[in-house]
């Protein structure tokens, strides 16, 4: 029989679980790697029962981590409770200012710290620097003279910054020159500098001479420097060598390549890089929103709208922007309706249009004559959608109306704008005179314009051409001569077409191709086609006082026949011939591409200033409306 113990010794108690020993430097790393407020305050909660909520470094980096997760408030809350504040304190302040781009009121707690005899460092200056506007960039250089800091790497690197953000490149190129030690930082930010405004020359001396010390980041400044520029195929050139070079692209890579192929009509170039980021190599994997809406102005820009179509169909999350791409490459190669009927699927998606939309819905509406759902689309933006008319929308009505031969009413919108009317909005409603052969009308816009000093080359340009189509050739002579005196030159019409991924450019009556000869034959081989058709050059198109013979020579060689006659010799038979125009393709050559499209049984794409015209079988998806 089991007995019980007299005595039973009880269990000891529970001894209070004790706080884990957090030292100093654990609590600077959580303080570091928190990624939410509630985290941060339980961290700033910690501190206080340590009495730790006074510690200067901790101080410093709890006021860092307030604001750099979007607290302001709580970094000045805790900054003005700071009792000792060292430099540290202050600098990390004026950081929190200059990130939420409160430069002012950095340049005020500035002020503060030295009035309170705290001397700056090299962090404090870089932060002021960070944003500043050329003015105080001005001060802050004195300050750093002052403080004997102008040999510090990022302190000069954000100076040359400054200078080079508020335009002064003499500054920044001299302090750039100057500069003991020149990090991968500084070479990437005068790179920019350069790019930014302009100078390629300069930036791609710097570029070349950086050789074995250039990152993605510099190759894609001076791949978007060329892209942003007007350099397509320098863009595209440099992008090649990047890979040659085996450098990895990334997204920021893409989308100025993508861009480049959508200005040249590289349809070819454009479908590569599209298999690049499909196949995923080199680490770009993927179609995420900014791409995917890349190519589908890529794709919609080089007219192949059902490559555009699929990547767009295939986009998740599609934002407003991929929508737009979408409509306006509807909207630019003529397919009206189907932009029209994709807007109203945006709206059916909850999307709301932007400015952009209506731009694209207007310039639809105009490449189809659509006079009245064009007002419906521009009175909808107003009433139902309570967006004020920018210019560009006024001047997509001004083309409609001008277009369908409302030239009055165009004119009459023009004068009642609230804001005033640009250079292109007056030199659509010029051509509209031109179009419909308006001379009084065009005559008394150009003497307004003129007037008021308000004229642009086109100016002169479309008013020449009203005299010279009305047989007025005193007056277009008389315009010519205004247009030597002031200066002003006429933009040389270029056409670009891609044949085995390579770009050729031609200007009218171009002999610099190495094919030329052979471009040459195959022109006089069109000629005599076109001739057995019973085709009738356009004559009348040739605004100069010359004879008829002159006038059917100079229409031969103009740079869009003399890049289809290379794309006939350089393709295979039934091949798709596509080409790019900087100017409005004229009468003779729209008609003479419709009866080579139907002689050769080959489709024609060309992309002009205005529009796409897709030519096949001897008819043009513009229904001869452009």
């Amino acid at each position: 029989m089991a007995t019980t113990p007299l005595f039973i010794t009880p269990p000891p108690p529970p001894s209070a679980t004790a706080a884990p020993p957090f030292t100093v430097e654990t609590l600077a790393v959580l303080i570091d790697k928190s990624k939410s407020k509630t985290h941060l305050l339980q961290i700033h909660a910690s501190l206080v029962r340590r009495n730790l909520d006074d510690h200067t470094i901790l101080n410093f980096k709890l006021q860092r981590r307030y604001s750099s997760l979007g607290h302001l408030n709580y970094s000045v809350t805790l900054f003005n409770r700071t009792r000792n504040r060292d430099v540290y304190t202050w600098t990390s302040i004026i950081h929190a200012h200059t990130q939420s781009k409160l430069n002012d009121q950095a340049l005020s707690y500035y002020a503060q710290m030295l009035t309170h005899r705290i001397q700056p460092n090299a962090f404090t200056f870089s932060s002021l620097l960070n944003g500043s506007t050329i003015q105080p960039i001005k001060s802050i250089h004195c300050h750093v003279i002052k403080f004997g800091l102008c040999s510090d790497t990022y302190v000069a690197t954000g100076l040359v910054d400054g200078y080079a953000r508020g335009g002064d490149f003499i500054s920044a190129e001299k302090l750039f020159d100057k500069m003991p030690e020149k990090s991968l930082i500084s070479f990437t930010t005068m790179l920019m500098c350069y790019a930014k405004h302009g100078k390629l020359l300069e930036a791609r001396l710097l570029f070349d001479g950086m050789e074995g010390n250039r990152d993605v980041v510099v190759w894609n400044v001076m791949i978007d420097g060329y892209a942003q520029n007007g350099f397509p195929n320098e863009c595209l050139l440099l992008f090649r060598r990047m890979l040659v070079e085996k450098v990895k692209p990334n997204v920021i890579t893409l989308l100025p390549v993508l861009s480049s192929c959508g200005q040249v009509g590289a349809l070819e170039s454009g479908r590569w890089v599209h298999s690049y980021i499909k196949n995923g190599k080199d680490g770009v994997v993927g179609v995420e929103v900014r791409v995917g809406t890349a190519l589908v102005d890529m794709y919609c820009k080089c007219g192949s709208l059902e490559d555009a179509r699929k990547v767009f169909d295939k986009i998740d999350g599609k934002d407003v922007v991929a929508w737009n791409s979408m409509i306006m490459g509807y909207a630019v190669n003529g397919l009206s309706e189907e932009a029209l009927k994709l807007f109203h699927e945006m709206h059916g998606e909850g999307v709301r249009p932007s400015y952009v939309t209506f731009i694209a819905l207007l310039t639809a509406c105009g490449h189809s004559g659509l006079v009245t759902k064009g007002w419906e689309m521009f009175n909808l933006m107003k009433n139902e959608y309570k967006m004020e008319p920018r210019v560009e929308h006024f001047g997509c009505m001004v083309n409609l109306l001008g277009r369908a031969g409302r030239l009055q009413e165009a004119y009459d919108l023009v004068r009642s704008m609230k804001i005033d009317p640009d250079p292109v909005i007056w030199g659509t409603l010029l051509w509209a005179c031109r179009l419909h052969n308006n001379i009084s009308l065009g005559e008394e816009i150009a003497e307004f314009l003129l007037s008021n000093d308000l004229a642009s080359s086109g100016t002169y340009v479309l008013l020449s051409n009203i005299y010279a189509a009305a047989g007025n050739w005193d007056g277009a002579a008389k315009v010519r001569s205004l247009m030597k005196d002031s200066g002003v030159e006429k933009e040389p019409g270029c056409s670009i077409i891609e044949v085995n991924n390579r770009v050729h450019e031609f200007i009218a009556g171009d002999l610099k191709h190495p094919k030329s000869k052979d471009i040459y034959l195959m022109l006089e081989e069109m000629n005599s086609w076109l001739k057995g058709k019973g085709y009738t050059p356009k004559t009348d198109v040739v605004l100069h006082d010359i004879g008829e013979e002159q006038k059917e020579l100079s229409l031969e060689v103009h740079s869009e026949k003399l890049a289809l006659a290379f794309g006939l010799i350089s393709t295979r038979p039934g091949t798709t011939v596509k080409i790019v125009k900087n100017l409005r393709v004229c009468l003779d050559c729209h008609a003479v591409m419709k009866m080579i499209s139907k002689i050769t049984g080959r489709r024609i794409v060309m992309r002009d200033r205005n529009r796409f015209h897709h030519f096949d079988n001897g008819s043009c998806s513009c229904g001869d409306f452009w």
